[in-house]
């Protein structure tokens, strides 16, 4: 396997938190702090929707075997979605389970965990990279 400089490594972090937060956290619930993401709104399309929802969740663990995910942190990942899909794929209440569960949310909490644990300086870029970052105004 192929493991990406710390450039490559940084820019493959971003993309993972945005397809992560997209797919799970991207919209607010007025008048809650409850968050979803476009993958309970995909479930409710009949079959398709799971599917399009599972690549997605496959894009990002695939991504995180590019930063150096170890094989346990892996195996956790691809159970998260595998769950996810499964239970996804029952009417209604796949998607009430998707809206809860956040399979990537959680993926991307393990491959941070895991960068931290294992990647201090990757860890560090990433915070000055943060730092140097302009934040958008609303």
């Amino acid at each position: 396997m192929l493991i990406m400089d710390t450039a490559k490594k940084l820019a493959a972090l971003k993309r993972i938190r945005k397809f992560s937060r997209l797919m799970d956290t991207a919209i607010g619930i007025p008048g809650t702090k409850f968050r979803i993401g476009l993958d309970p709104i995909l479930g409710l399309v009949p079959g398709a929707g799971d599917i399009i929802s599972t690549i997605v969740s496959g894009y990002i663990i695939y991504l995180a075997t590019r930063v150096g995910v170890s094989n346990d942190n892996l195996k956790e990942m691809i159970f998260n979605v595998g769950l996810e899909a499964v239970i996804g794929t029952v009417p209604l209440l796949g998607d009430v389970f998707d809206a809860f569960y956040k399979s990537n949310i959680r993926n991307l909490a393990i491959l941070e965990e895991h960068i931290v644990a294992t990647e201090p300086e990757l860890e560090k870029a990433d915070a000055e990279l943060a730092a140097k970052t302009p934040v958008p105004s609303v």
